[in-house]
Formats: structure tokens, C-alpha cells, sequence
């Protein structure tokens, strides 16, 4: 099994409009898309595309913020007040496939497959397995689908 590229950071935000506004006015973003609650995962998502080079995506920034004291993201802000980087996801073509492959290694999968952000489904993987870095892993978008 091989990951696929880089689909998105995962950046934890205590707020969603000051993040917007920082991607915006400092880091120059010019494509930001409507945030929208999760409820399932207790987070309201905004995604922030970066720039591709010779036709190809760039990788997303995906700003996360707490839904309420219940979120798994509002323990991150209470370490991290500011905020900060919560993860990183890569796309792979089978989800269950990659799972799998995983287990088989001995890493830790948080959970089972659900349905992610971009409408697909993914996993987390526990950072002790991942080199310090949670690891989302997610089945790749079909073409014209998620965010």
C-alpha cells in the first residue's frame, strides 16, 4: 500500500473568522470556501485552497474549530490557546484496504471508517504510530465530489 498525495493540514482554530481573515489578509488565499458544521465530529470546518503549479490541486488548508466543550478539537485549544497544526491527511484509493494495511503494521486506527469533511470516507491514525503526527487517512475524492 502507498499513500497518495497530500490532500490537507488540519489547522485547529478557536476561531473560524479570525482564521479566515488571517488566510486571507497575510497569507493571500484567495479561495476560500463556506464554512459548514460537522456534527458528527463535534467541528465546524472552513477549507482554504492553496495554489496548484502545472494544473494540479494545491493542498488544503483545513481550519477547524470546536462545536462545543464536547469537541475532540476542544481539549487541542485548551493546550493550544492559539491554535495550531492538529493533523495531516492523505488520500488513498481504498479506504478499507488501508485500514487493513495499517492494523497489519500494528498502528493504532482511532475508530472506524466514517464519513470525513470532502464527503468521503476516512480514519485517523494515533500519532505514536505516525512519528509524532495524527495522520488522517481518507479515500480519495471521486472527481467533481466534497470540498
Amino acid at each position: 500500500m502507498k499513500l497518495g498525495r497530500l490532500n490537507h493540514i488540519g489547522v485547529a482554530t478557536p476561531s473560524l473568522e479570525k482564521s479566515i481573515a488571517y488566510y486571507r489578509d497575510v497569507m493571500g488565499a484567495t479561495k476560500i470556501h463556506d464554512p459548514f458544521d460537522l456534527p458528527a465530529q463535534g467541528v465546524k470546518v472552513c477549507f482554504v485552497d492553496t495554489p496548484g503549479e502545472n494544473g494540479t490541486a494545491g493542498t488544503q488548508i483545513e481550519l477547524i474549530e470546536p462545536l462545543g466543550a464536547e469537541s475532540p478539537i476542544h481539549g487541542f485549544i485548551a493546550k493550544n490557546p492559539a491554535g495550531g497544526q492538529h493533523h495531516m491527511c492523505y488520500e488513498v484509493p481504498d479506504i478499507h484496504e488501508a485500514k487493513a494495511w495499517f492494523e497489519g503494521r500494528g498502528a493504532r486506527v482511532l475508530g472506524e471508517p466514517r464519513i470525513g469533511a470532502h464527503g468521503t470516507l476516512i480514519f485517523f491514525v494515533h500519532p505514536k504510530d505516525m512519528n509524532g503526527v495524527l495522520t488522517e487517512i481518507m479515500e480519495s475524492p471521486k472527481e467533481g465530489a466534497g470540498h
